[in-house]
Order: structure tokens, then C-alpha cells, then sequence
């Protein structure tokens, strides 16, 4: 039995069909914002830019035909794909199948376009998938683990998210969260109760090109001032059913500090779940390397660094010590970027999805480069590895509406609660990446940051 107090997600109505509410509202959204547009706008677009415009776009929907959907050709899927009635193609880009090296005889998929980047699609079972849904939100998203809320919010030692579940059950009351500027008797001005927090100044949004970590970096990059970021002075307090939404990240492992792009060893490392832990190491083992980077056009033609080529030993060397759960809700979007905070710049990068489907995009060295744009569906998995796919900028311009898969629907029969889970992931996708910042033998205590500068860790 649950209190009646809920998340407030967005309405899931049909997009693609013109009778509906939903379509008749993003019609005239986009006709009011569209009004005074220049008509030349697109002009300069990158190609990446422009790929995350278009399915971006509320109205009209995107034509999701050149995106690239594995599940499609998959009978055990076809419930799954036909929700939400958003769908690609099998054969929208080149790709090549390869055999894990499971008994199971499941299959993965490489890109001649984009060396190292592989897919595993519905690698993570259903059950495993509910279990990584609970660790995200109930043990991940909470002290002392930072959250993007927490530099705005006083939150619950317990997390927001085990507390909810308490108002839920009608075991507390919808209590308001205050922000930090009102617990630290600072005056905070007027502002919409539960908005976004922001500690960035009006205005376009500033974007920070970090400098590419290295060995040979690394004693700089971790002496660099890394202060927090302040809390809005902007917001009042919030009921936690009014939070829960807004949760946007979570950190795991060593600390990533988002203001210089770093990470802040001075923090100590902090733990990995063993079952984030497992299926990452799980899905490294899997692939066969030499079929993603056998052949010198695959391997040694690239730029792996003074060591040269290192996926021969991932089986051994890879250790995932950091990462991030995302946490999508429909309307959000994470724009072309590029991952270079890590020492270990070439070893995979693993990416869980979970929930609602969303649509990928993963292009080259620079945004000029076109995207090749994925469906990514609940347990899919994408790996990111070597030099030029490490470097690649990627991104994610859309959440898919109402493809939440039904193997996350319904009781699993464990706590009793997942029915609140249920209705979370009906508006969102939640994406877990982990990946590996240090070599395997790399010693940072040695490298020029001491154990007592680096909290005795």
C-alpha cells in the first residue's frame, strides 16, 4: 500500500499521431517558437549539431529510418520495439557481427567507421537490469556519494530517493527539502519551488575544454585548485517527491569535479558496487578483442601512446575505477562532448542502459565529423575503446517517449516497492558508465600527489 503523493513525469501520448493531445501540443509549441526563426539558421551547423537538432525536435517527430536499431531484427524484441512506436532500421549503418566468446552464443557489433566502439545488445538480463534500476537509485544516488543536488540541497543522509520510497509507503510525510543557503542563514531570493538548480550565471552556458589527461600531466592536473561549486541562491525548499526528478547524476567512484573537468583525487577513491563492478568486467572478458583491433588497420595505425597498443591485456590490466549514473528524464538531453579526464585514455569505457530507449550519437575528432546515430534499448551496453573512439565526440539529443520494455513492469516479488521503480522509469532512462582513470601499475602516490595530500587514501 503507497501514499498517493508521485512523481509528476511527462505524459507519454502518442507523437506520431496527429489526433492526439501530445501532437497537437508540440505542434504549437513549435509554430510559436519557429515564428520569428531566421530562415537561414541551420547554415552553420556542424553535421554533429545538426543531428542532435533533429531528433531533438518535439514536432514534428523525428524519422528515426537512419538510425540504427539492432532490436528490430530480433523476434525476442518485437514487443519491446513496437512500444512508444519508435523504431530504425537494421541496416542504417555499418556494422559487423561478432561472436562473444560466451558459451551462450550471443552476439556483439563493431563499426569500421569507429574502431573500438562495440555494441552488446540486451546483454544485461531483465532481472539483472531491475537490480542495477535499485542500486542506481536506492544505493548510488546517496551519501556519500555526490549527487548533482547536493551542492544545492541539505538532502537525506539516507537519499532522496530511500526517502521517497518512505513518503510513498505513507511511513513519512512529503517533507520539504531545504537548500543550503537557507540552512547556512544565507538570503535566498524568490524562485520556483523544485527548479532546476543552477550555480552557472544567466546567459549562454560556457563550455570548458579540459586538457587530455596523461602520465605525464597527472601531477598538474591533480594540484589544480578544485573549489565547489556554490549553491543557487535562487531556490526555495522543495517537497522530495518535487526533487526526485531533478536528480540528473551520480558519482562513482573517484570524484569527477564538473567545474574544471578533472577529477579531484585529493578525494580518496570512493567504492564500486561488486555488481556494476561484475558486468562491466563481464563484458570486457566477453569481447574478442582481436576481432575489434586484429588487423593493423584496426590497431596499429593508431595513436595508442609511448606503450603502443594495450587491448591484448585488457583482460588483466582493465579495472574500472570510476564513473557515472545518469539520470534521464524524457526531455533531456546530454549534447556532443568528449571524454579526456582519464590517464587510462584508451581502455574501455562501459555504458549500461536502462529504462526508457534513447537515441545515440557518436561521430570523430571534431564536430565536423557526421554522427552515426544508435538505438539504444533497456540492456543494451556500448563500449568505448582505443584512441579513436576514446576520442570521439558523442552524445545523447533524445530520451524515446513511452519505450519503457514490460520485462520492468510488475512486482519482482523482492520488496514489494517496485511499483514506485516502475512508474520513475516510465519517464526516464537511467544510464550507468564506468570507466578506468589510472594504467594498471600506475602509482599515483608516486606520480607526484602524496597520501597525505590525497586524504591518506
Amino acid at each position: 500500500m503507497t501514499a498517493t503523493t508521485s512523481i509528476q513525469t511527462t505524459p507519454s501520448g502518442d507523437l506520431h499521431d496527429p489526433s492526439s493531445a501530445a501532437y497537437k501540443k508540440a505542434r504549437r509549441k513549435y509554430l510559436k517558437s519557429t515564428r520569428n526563426r531566421p530562415e537561414h539558421v541551420a547554415a552553420d551547423w556542424t553535421p554533429f549539431r545538426a543531428a542532435e537538432k533533429k531528433y531533438k525536435a518535439r514536432f514534428p517527430p523525428p524519422d528515426l529510418s537512419d538510425v540504427l536499431d539492432l532490436a528490430v531484427g530480433d523476434p525476442s524484441r518485437a514487443e519491446e520495439v513496437a512500444r512508444g512506436k519508435w523504431k530504425g532500421r537494421t541496416d542504417a549503418a555499418p556494422c559487423t557481427e561478432i561472436l562473444l566468446k560466451d558459451t551462450e552464443g550471443r552476439t556483439a557489433y563493431v563499426f569500421p567507421g569507429t574502431p573500438g566502439l562495440v555494441l552488446l545488445p540486451s546483454f544485461v538480463p531483465p532481472a539483472e537490469q531491475r537490480r542495477l534500476v535499485r542500486w542506481a537509485l536506492s544505493e548510488q544516488a546517496r551519501h556519500p556519494n555526490e549527487t548533482n543536488l547536493d551542492t544545492h540541497y541539505v538532502l537525506p543522509t539516507e537519499g532522496l530517493w530511500n526517502q521517497y520510497l518512505k513518503v510513498r509507503r505513507g511511513e513519512c510525510e512529503d517533507v520539504e527539502i531545504v537548500p543550503r543557503p537557507a540552512v547556512h542563514g544565507e538570503p535566498t531570493s524568490s524562485g520556483a519551488v523544485g527548479g532546476e538548480p543552477s550555480s552557472e550565471p544567466s546567459g549562454p552556458r560556457k563550455l570548458i575544454s579540459n586538457e587530455p589527461a596523461s602520465p605525464e600531466n597527472y601531477a598538474a592536473l591533480a594540484s589544480t585548485p578544485k573549489p565547489p561549486a556554490p549553491p543557487s541562491q535562487s531556490l526555495r525548499p522543495a517537497p522530495t517527491s518535487a526533487l526526485v526528478p531533478r536528480l540528473r547524476w551520480a558519482n562513482i567512484g573517484w570524484y569527477y569535479h564538473w567545474g574544471t573537468k578533472q577529477y579531484d583525487f585529493t578525494r580518496g577513491p570512493g567504492e564500486i558496487a561488486g555488481l556494476v563492478k561484475g558486468v562491466c568486467r563481464s563484458v570486457v572478458e566477453e569481447i574478442p578483442w582481436e576481432r575489434v583491433f586484429g588487423g593493423t588497420e584496426r590497431g596499429e595505425g593508431m595513436d595508442w601512446g609511448e606503450g603502443g597498443p594495450d587491448w591484448m591485456d585488457w583482460k588483466d590490466s582493465y579495472e574500472p575505477d570510476a564513473g557515472i549514473v545518469n539520470f534521464y528524464q524524457t526531455k533531456d538531453t546530454l549534447m556532443a562532448h568528449v571524454d579526456r579526464s582519464e590517464l587510462s585514455a584508451t581502455s574501455p569505457l562501459v555504458s549500461i542502459s536502462l529504462g526508457c530507449a534513447a537515441i545515440f550519437l557518436i561521430g570523430g575528432l571534431t564536430r565536423d565529423d557526421p554522427p552515426t546515430p544508435i538505438l539504444l534499448r533497456s540492456g543494451d551496453v556500448v563500449v568505448m575503446s582505443g584512441p579513436a573512439c576514446r576520442r570521439a565526440y558523442h552524445g545523447v539529443p533524445r530520451i524515446l517517449e513511452g519505450t519503457l520494455p514490460s520485462h520492468l513492469e510488475g512486482d519482482d516479488g523482492e520488496r514489494g516497492d517496485w511499483d514506485v521503480y516502475e512508474e520513475y522509469l516510465r519517464g526516464a532512462r537511467v544510464n550507468v558508465n564506468v570507466r578506468q582513470v589510472f594504467p594498471k601499475g600506475f602509482d599515483p602516490t608516486v606520480a607526484g600527489l602524496s597520501r597525505v595530500e590525497a586524504g591518506s587514501w
